[in-house]
């Protein structure tokens, strides 16, 4: 027990002299008329006789002590009593993060493949149409070679006298001057399209790699370039080939209706034709069944080409070209006229062309000689048959320059003009015959012009 120091003791106390002697019994109220003991501030502890006095600082410090001893007892308790609810919370909250992470980590990795998917698949398309146009500019330019080994088989030349320049210096270094007013030459001439060049190819593909992942609106407008280049090539390809074909179908169409405004058997004069020295395997033309609108257009070209240059064959042989070089100029006409010298209606049956004694004269057509020399009113004549009852007639020649037998080309030339014969001045007289009668040379000269009109 313990009591402040300042307080009286219940027990009395002794002196140490006191021993042996019986003190008398006071009462206990006498008791407390004692004399006070100074008073000591702080705190006793009794215990079993014992006492232990505490100042008040060690006293505080002992209480406090215990109390967070106690309090810290007591959150022990209570963590070990909630241990277990709080464990399995921890352990929901780090699975539930845990579950999350994985998550965003499966969301990222599903959108990384898809972006990754995507891309693939904008480089397969955009692969695939760079493919589709690279092939589509290899079809051009095949079709732009193929266009190019397209000759023009047009007849030229025409009864206007020859152009000037380096067309005259030509044909005169030549030795051979094209006379009548159509010859045979065959010009090849390359379509428009043959330079054509696609612009933006080379640098677009070379700037646009294909394993470049480039924006796709960037890549759309590089192919659409691309694309609308070779759309003009195309265009510019198929313009060319469809005025290569309507050229050669006109071409026909004149040619035939030249047979028919002469009256000739076309079918004869192919029969007529002589062969030139050609041969080989026969290997049948065949059109593929998947050929395009191209292939077919140019398919039906090379056969209208073929037709072309049998005719042409065949109208070697027929003399609508003129006999002379330079403007035609007639002095006298087919026909009933007065005769020079007699002054009376005759028949001329041919007709007179102005010219210079010594100036060139031409064969018309293909043919044979069959007479040279002199000819009674002819004078100097040469006759020349082109088979099928055709022959042509050239008189009042200066010179001769062929002899019977002989085989004659179109613009040879066979002598000179002259007055030599029945003859008032310096010209040629020529003249076409069928089956030994004599017809207009107009008539002939006529279907050359229209002939080579086109």
């Amino acid at each position: 027990m313990s009591n402040r120091s300042g307080h009286y003791s219940e027990y009395p106390q002794h002196h140490p002299h006191d021993h042996g002697r019986a003190l008398p019994r006071r009462p206990v109220a006498s008791q407390a008329v004692a004399a006070p003991l100074p008073t000591q501030e702080g705190y006793t502890l009794v215990h079993a006789g014992k006492q232990v006095r505490f100042g008040p600082v060690v006293f505080w410090i002992v209480v406090g002590t215990v109390t967070l001893l106690g309090m810290w007892s007591a959150a022990t308790a209570t963590y070990f009593a909630f241990r277990d609810d709080v464990l399995t919370r921890l352990i929901a909250r780090q699975a539930e993060m845990q579950y999350a992470y994985e998550d965003r980590i499966a969301e990222l990795r599903a959108k990384v493949d898809r972006t990754t998917s995507r891309q693939l698949l904008d480089q397969e398309q955009f692969d695939q149409k760079l493919e589709q146009i690279m092939r589509r500019q290899t079809a051009l330019e095949s079709r732009a070679t193929a266009l190019g080994t397209i000759p023009d088989n047009s007849v030229t030349g025409s009864i206007r006298p020859p152009s000037r320049g380096a067309a005259a210096t030509d044909a005169a270094a030549s030795g051979t001057p094209k006379p009548s007013p159509i010859n045979d030459t065959v010009i090849f001439v390359a379509p428009p399209d043959r330079e054509a060049r696609l612009e933006s190819r080379a640098p677009i593909v070379t700037d646009v790699q294909p394993n470049q992942f480039a924006k796709i609106q960037g890549v759309d407008n590089v192919l659409g370039r691309l694309q609308a280049s070779l759309d003009q090539v195309e265009g510019r390809q198929i313009a060319a080939l469809n005025a290569v074909e309507d050229g050669m179908e006109s071409r026909v169409r004149r040619m035939r209706g030249v047979f028919t405004d002469l009256g000739l058997d076309m079918a004869q004069l192919e029969a007529a034709t002589p062969r030139v020295g050609m041969g080989g395997p026969f290997v049948p033309v065949k059109l593929s069944a998947n050929a395009g609108a191209f292939e077919r257009q140019l398919y039906r070209i090379n056969i209208t080409r073929a037709q072309v240059e049998r005719l042409n064959r065949t109208l070697a042989l027929v003399p609508y070209r003129k006999p002379v070089v330079g403007e035609v100029e007639f002095t006298s006409g087919f026909g009933v006229r007065t005769d020079p010298f007699l002054g009376r209606p005759a028949m001329h049956t041919g007709l007179d062309f102005r010219a210079s004694t010594g100036d060139p004269v031409r064969v018309t057509a293909n043919g044979k000689v069959v007479s040279s020399g002199w000819a009674g009113g002819y004078g100097r004549m040469v006759e020349v048959d082109h088979g099928n009852g055709l022959s042509t007639r050239y008189g009042h020649l200066s010179e001769i320059d062929v002899k019977v037998g002989d085989q004659v080309k179109i613009g040879q030339m066979m002598g000179a003009v002259g007055s030599t014969g029945r003859s008032t001045g310096p010209h040629l007289h020529y003249e076409t015959r069928i089956d030994g009668e004599a017809v207009d040379p107009q008539k002939f000269l006529r279907a050359g012009v229209r002939l080579s009109a086109g």
